[in-house]
């Protein structure tokens, strides 16, 4: 996809955070935005921003866990709209704590989002966007997919899937002439502490601190991931320091989740992760 400008989008998780940040710079671009979220003040407000930002757009009341709505949902904008150029898979929650710990309804309630609901928005949209010819889905996963780490594994596993699927997708769509871009950012202040689950006190605290040191803002965030989506990029990974831990990894895996493993056989290991998250290290 080359310029964005005056597309029609559909955004999921719009009422606050990345969402709204993706939102609120489509509608600089003068795009029409579907602002779709279970939270309709949220959306409300978003929908408020994109207007001020010289965009137009709706607000859809959608819960990502339900197929149907799902199909509801896609059938509406396509026929309304008359088509949609972009589908942003954004909607996520985090579960934290180590495994046999965490609830196993804890793993159950963060697939129905971050997965499911993510392969649904491919699901209904992807035949839709092959009957028009065009089309873009920007699926929003994680650094965490790639580096999996500790106490994160439902949100490590969920994110690494979302990034296979993308890159299934890209693979399948080439000779539909249908863009996939998948965005993995490192920590960046969003509202996932608001519905955080956990099983400790350090993964809330740790996730707190990596918000309050981090350079990247969820503005520049999805300025990145649109770039990448106009440049027809599948992998955006905008920060440098997932750049360059993602190049340690692919050139020795085995060095870099020993170093891990080897971190956190010792008290300090933890200490050492969050005196890396007040210098910013991890954004």
């Amino acid at each position: 996809m080359k310029k964005l400008d005056g597309k029609r989008a559909v955004i999921t998780g719009a009422a606050s955070g990345l969402g709204r940040a993706t939102a609120v710079a489509l509608a600089r671009r003068g795009c029409h935005v579907g602002v779709v979220d279970i939270d309709l003040e949220g959306a409300e407000e978003t929908l408020g921003m994109v207007r001020a930002a010289g965009g137009s757009g709706e607000i859809y009341e959608l819960d990502v866990r339900v197929a149907m709505d799902w199909e509801a949902m896609a059938e509406h904008f396509f026929s309304s709209w008359g088509g949609v150029d972009l589908l942003v898979n954004n909607a996520g929650v985090v579960s934290t704590g180590y495994v046999g710990d965490i609830p196993l309804e804890d793993w159950e309630w963060i697939f129905s989002i971050n997965f499911w609901g993510m392969l649904y928005g491919c699901h209904f949209f992807l035949p839709r966007m092959k009957r028009q010819g065009h089309g873009h889905i920007l699926n929003v996963a994680s650094a965490a997919g790639i580096f999996n780490l500790l106490e994160m594994a439902p949100y490590n596993t969920t994110k690494a899937a979302v990034i296979s699927l993308s890159e299934t997708l890209r693979e399948e769509l080439a000779p539909e002439g249908i863009g996939i871009t998948v965005l993995c950012p490192m920590f960046f202040n969003t509202n996932l502490l608001n519905t955080m689950r956990y099983t400790d006190e350090f993964e809330p605290e740790f996730a707190r601190t990596t918000f309050e040191h981090a350079r990247m803002t969820a503005d520049e965030v999805a300025e990145a991931a649109i770039r990448a989506v106009e440049k027809g990029k599948l992998y955006c990974v905008p920060q440098f320091s997932g750049r360059f831990l993602w190049v340690i990894k692919r050139f020795s895996p085995g060095v870099f989740q020993g170093a891990v493993a080897f971190g956190n056989r010792f008290s300090w290991g933890k200490k050492v992760f969050m005196w890396m998250a007040r210098k910013g290290l991890l954004q």
